[in-house]
């Protein structure tokens, strides 16, 4: 059952990438806009990830679990049935919010449910291989809903799993003991809506200009709202992200390493789906498979690297494996309208998977080696909260490079073009220009690791990745949000 939620979880990371264009036509979406169909959702779980940790905590995490899980179906079913723009945003956040305060509790739940050594290691590996393989199938999912059906059953589907999981839950899962404390509201509060005003700087400036007064605004006051963050961390009796996590230069190396690979992955998803199917003609369902290499690998990389002698620098795999990322999103930029699928997009696809597989999987043990056992579970939720913000900001940047790059590319183009092929070009000139900006994430990623990572003394203690007898450092850690990402056009 907890497998089943987490996979849920997983596949609405990805399951709505490949119907993004039909979304886009449905319900109107402008360009810029249609990034908020992910970005709801990433930044809603991200914001409040350790505030839904903490819910646990306090109220038990059984109890917790089956109210985000109930929550989450309801809104999945309001998504699917929103008949605007604006029903379908909120929809989406109303899940960022419902996951947020339900997936902290799917891998305590699992840990006390399975206590003995042997069944444990089982439901571990069981649980990773669910995290990493609901992507691929969340993208073949999706493409083969909404191909065959319509792109509301990728909503839909979410809604009898959760009744089930409701309905059966109590019967079948342990409680937790509950930790009596204070929730840092203010500090959740103001991350998540200064987080969420910048992103919406950067569409805004994206349809309108940087000389826009609501961009300008937005951009103040989201600045505004993160010291006010940062300010709250600082005094908060029991700060929901404590700052003192940050003062060893190796782990805030990791966590800064992870926003800008993650945000050049979510561009880069986005983006490759919207060329694939408007400059390729790819159905949905093609799309979902053309992802396959990149996941597989992935895949398979989190079932070898924990197997490799323990010898091998941990800095040196990490910076090979993100310098591998940086190499295939390079080659990746040199696409255009009628760039073929084999071998100029399936290699490079497949260097970032091995790349960004090896990159956060050792990452992750850096990020919460060495730290105190009262703040294991905020450096654990920190993981996913530096994706999730990775992703958010990296896809809405990158949305104002489009823009740019295709205004710019449509008046260079000769008279006489016909329309369609007027729009295959500027689609590959802009998701060019898009995967150029995600390469240079990638390679201030690696630099980041060059100078930050490196500094810590003993490799072999963060060689492996988080061990599964460590339950307060995993209780916050859900899947990696390395799944397909959002789509802009």
């Amino acid at each position: 059952m907890i497998l089943t939620c987490q996979l849920m979880f997983t596949l609405d990371t990805s399951v709505i990438v490949t119907a993004l264009p039909k979304i886009r036509e449905t319900l109107h979406f402008s360009s810029s806009g249609l990034s908020w169909v992910q970005n709801a959702y990433t930044l809603a779980f991200g914001g409040l990830l350790l505030l839904g940790a903490r819910l646990g905590d306090i109220f038990g995490r059984r109890r917790v679990f089956l109210w985000g899980v109930g929550v989450f179906a309801a809104a999945s079913f309001l998504a699917g049935v929103a008949p605007t723009a604006q029903i379908l945003v909120l929809g989406r956040a109303v899940q960022g919010v419902a996951g947020a305060v339900a997936a902290p509790s799917t891998l305590a739940l699992l840990l006390t449910t399975f206590k003995e050594a042997h069944p444990r290691a089982r439901a571990i590996a069981m649980y990773s291989s669910v995290a990493s393989g609901g992507t691929a199938i969340g993208l073949i999912v999706g493409g083969l809903l909404t191909t065959t059906l319509s792109w509301r059953w990728g909503l839909f589907i979410n809604v009898p799993i959760g009744l089930a999981i409701v309905i059966v839950g109590p019967r079948v899962l342990p409680d937790t003991v509950r930790h009596p404390g204070r929730f840092d509201v203010t500090g959740a509060v103001t991350s998540t809506l200064g987080m969420t005003v910048l992103v919406y700087a950067f569409v805004r400036a994206a349809e309108d200009g940087w000389s826009n007064g609501f961009a300008i605004g937005a951009f103040a006051t989201g600045g505004a709202l993160m010291v006010a963050f940062v300010v709250t961390e600082l005094r908060a009796e029991q700060p929901i992200t404590p700052l003192r996590l940050f003062t060893e230069r190796a782990r805030a190396g990791a966590y800064l390493a992870r926003v800008f690979i993650n945000g050049g992955m979510f561009s880069f998803f986005f983006y490759i789906s919207v060329y694939l199917e408007g400059a390729r003609n790819y159905s949905p369902l093609d799309v979902g498979y053309a992802f396959l290499p990149l996941t597989l690998v992935m895949f398979t990389t989190a079932q070898i690297l924990p197997r490799l002698p323990a010898h091998l620098s941990n800095w040196a795999l990490i910076a090979g494996g993100a310098g591998t990322a940086f190499i295939g999103m390079a080659w990746l930029s040199r696409l255009s309208a009628s760039t073929q699928f084999w071998p100029n997009i399936v290699l490079p696809m497949t260097m970032l998977g091995v790349g960004v597989g090896v990159a956060f999987i050792r990452l992750t043990g850096v990020s919460v080696a060495g730290v105190a056992q009262h703040d294991e579970g905020a450096a654990s939720g920190l993981v996913n909260v530096s994706q999730t913000v990775g992703a958010s900001l990296g896809l809405a940047v990158m949305v104002t490079v489009f823009g740019a790059a295709t205004t710019h590319a449509a008046a260079h183009l000769p008279a006489g073009v016909n329309a369609a092929r007027r729009a295959q070009l500027l689609l590959g000139h802009g998701t060019s220009a898009v995967l150029t900006g995600s390469a240079i994430s990638m390679g201030v990623a690696v630099l980041v690791i060059l100078l930050m990572v490196r500094t810590r003394s003993a490799p072999e203690a963060v060689a492996q990745p988080v061990l599964a007898e460590d339950e307060a450092a995993l209780e916050t850690l859900s899947p990696p949000l390395l799944g397909p990402p959002p789509k802009v056009t």
